[in-house]
């Protein structure tokens, strides 16, 4: 079930702190594209964040009910910041974990409400211990120092197979009352701290799960993606409760494409779950009136519909309460509208990097504060091509299965169409772009987004020629493709280079054409992978790929340590030793793995 309320129409007045409608104020309007969802008292005010007013952030009654939610009411939909309270707040605070994400993750004991009704109880009592009471009524899920520890006479290809059994997970007894949510089948998890099902990290990992013949898991994993949206109506960022406002990069389609070109099954078999994923992201799009925006969906002044990434709940992602409040301090804006960015720019998957912010021209190597984030005032390029493709794919679906709506996807993924060339095509440069739709302007920055058109067929010969001179002249550097042009201390920015980035470009300069830069990239790529693997024995999340002496480097930035594992970056090594050979011409034979 997903909020039914109208979006705001009022065109310079934006909604009153307790709306919840998730609509906002025209173009014209100050750049505040998160005017609803805002959260009552003195959290919401700009300025200081007192510690007395933080648990109103995230109580029971400042909470959306669980039937308001996409999903069915039921006990998982209760997050650890809503049922646990000021006790949330408290743990969150005092230190107890270096991480974040590990008391959300906690197992109770014993029945919540009877350990917060014992929580209010003992805390005024003298000698009280937070810790003790922790450990008393909480279990740590387990999270391994590291992950795994590889055999150094493997070679890269090997040492790649030996840990799809180490990143699977099967269905088990789920904890009562945990935050994590169960699952039917198996799955593959990213490795490291990030031990549950992730949304688009699954659509590489299948990538690499084909090359090593696994097709089984492909499967597997691809309906639990369909139980979900059965369940709760998306696909949500990761099988986590506190997950369950935000989605991340619509792939489900994707998937059903590689199962089917796998001949592991039909697409007509998800078509029921397509269509309801489809419907989560155009939600409220039939009353938008230009101007206006309804979650995740923006009606352009020209009446054009295009989308942009949202997240239900206006507090501190729980798996990130502390870092999101220092944010918004700093910030000096009303700090339900930074959260509201920053878990938007989780649903992204780019969490975090200049292209939301609102920062000075980023190559001018000028600092990006997160403070200033923005992505609700964005109009992703990516996103869209995604969605233009999940259009184009009900229409071929429906009308294989001889359903009229097909006639409606095929105009929906036209109007489209057209509205990405005119709003997301820098002709000038050469590249798609983002599109800041508050100020009625395109990003000038290039991103590697700009090749997801590509990748999935929806550029010109034409577009995709200049899309290529300009990653070629703009983002290819030592260790294959950068994220942005942009060094701004976020981990989705320069120096690092991330594996999916990788696949896309590589994949959608191939469709076009353009073998030899596709070729360039991966071989670069390869042998940064290599190299870290040669003298570390390891793949990472992700890597440093600017030219520094001696052997790779993993990447920096973000909000936690660099990650073991990595489910994609696996997958995506795999997959390009199978398209251009084991070795790359432009490493040592050791580099991918020779006896050492």
């Amino acid at each position: 079930m997903r909020p039914t309320g109208k979006p705001d129409t009022e065109s310079a007045v934006p909604p009153s702190p307790a709306a919840a409608s998730g609509s906002t104020v025209p173009r014209s309007a100050p750049a505040t594209p998160d005017g609803a969802g805002a959260v009552a008292g003195p959290a919401a005010a700009p300025g200081k964040i007192h510690r007395a007013a933080q648990p109103h952030l995230i109580t029971h009654r400042d909470c959306p009910p669980p039937h308001t939610l996409p999903g069915c009411a039921c006990a998982d939909m209760l997050s650890p910041a809503a049922r646990y309270c000021e006790l949330f707040v408290d743990v969150q605070h005092s230190g107890l974990f270096a991480d974040s994400k590990t008391f959300p993750d906690c197992i109770p004991n014993c029945d919540p409400d009877l350990i917060v009704a014992r929580y209010r109880e003992a805390r005024v009592t003298p000698g009280f211990s937070l810790a003790d009471f922790v450990q008393a009524y909480f279990t740590r899920a387990t999270v391994p120092d590291s992950h795994y520890v590889s055999d150094p006479d493997s070679t890269l290809r090997e040492h790649i197979d030996s840990l799809w059994p180490v990143l699977t997970r099967a269905p088990v007894a789920h904890p009562p009352l945990s935050s994590l949510l169960p699952l039917p089948h198996r799955y593959v998890v990213p490795g490291g701290r990030f031990g549950e099902l992730y949304y688009w990290d699954s659509y590489f990992t299948m990538q690499g799960l084909a090359r090593s013949g696994l097709g089984d898991l492909m499967v597997e994993m691809t309906r639990n993606f369909a139980y979900l949206i059965d369940t709760y109506g998306l696909v949500p960022n990761g099988t986590r409760n506190y997950y369950l406002s935000r989605s991340q990069p619509p792939v489900f389609a994707l998937m059903v494409d590689l199962l089917e070109r796998e001949q592991l099954a039909s697409a007509l078999d998800f078509l029921p779950q397509l269509r309801r994923e489809y419907a989560f992201w155009m939600d409220g799009a039939e009353r938008l009136c230009p101007g206006h925006a309804h979650r995740r969906v923006v009606c352009l002044p020209d009446g054009a519909l295009l989308n942009r990434y949202w997240d239900d709940r206006p507090w501190p992602r729980e798996e990130a309460f502390l870092e999101d409040m220092e944010t918004a301090l700093r910030s000096g804006r009303p700090h339900h509208m930074v959260f509201r960015d920053l878990r938007a720019a989780a649903e992204s998957g780019w969490d975090f990097s200049s292209r939301w912010l609102d920062a000075p021209d980023p190559r001018a190597g000028q600092p990006a504060d997160l403070a200033t984030i923005r992505t609700t005032a964005m109009l992703p390029v990516d996103l869209n091509a995604l969605l233009w493709h999940l259009e184009t794919r009900l229409a071929a679906l429906c009308e294989q299965a001889g359903d009229a709506a097909s006639e409606v996807y095929r105009a929906a993924a036209q109007r489209r169409e057209a509205a990405i060339l005119q709003y997301l095509w820098d002709g000038a440069a050469g590249v798609f772009v983002d599109y800041d739709w508050c100020r009625g302007a395109p990003r000038r920055y290039l991103t590697a987004a700009t090749v997801m058109p590509l990748y999935l067929g929806l550029a010109s010969a034409a577009q995709a020629q200049a899309v290529a001179q300009a990653v070629q002249e703009r983002l290819l550097v030592d260790g294959g493709l950068a994220t942005t042009e942009c060094t701004s201390g976020q981990q989705w920015d320069q120096p690092n280079g991330w594996a999916p980035l990788q696949w896309l470009a590589v994949c959608g300069l191939e469709r076009y054409g353009h073998e030899a830069l596709a070729r360039e990239i991966a071989q670069r790529w390869l042998a940064t992978v290599a190299s870290l693997y040669t003298h570390e024995c390891k793949l990472v999340e992700k890597y440093r790929i600017r030219r520094i002496e001696g052997a790779a480097q993993g990447g920096g930035g973000g909000e936690y340590p660099l990650q073991d594992g990595f489910g994609w970056t696996n997958a995506v090594a795999g997959a390009m030793m199978a398209r251009y050979g084991e070795v790359p011409a432009t490493c040592r034979a050791d580099d991918v793995g020779a006896s050492r």
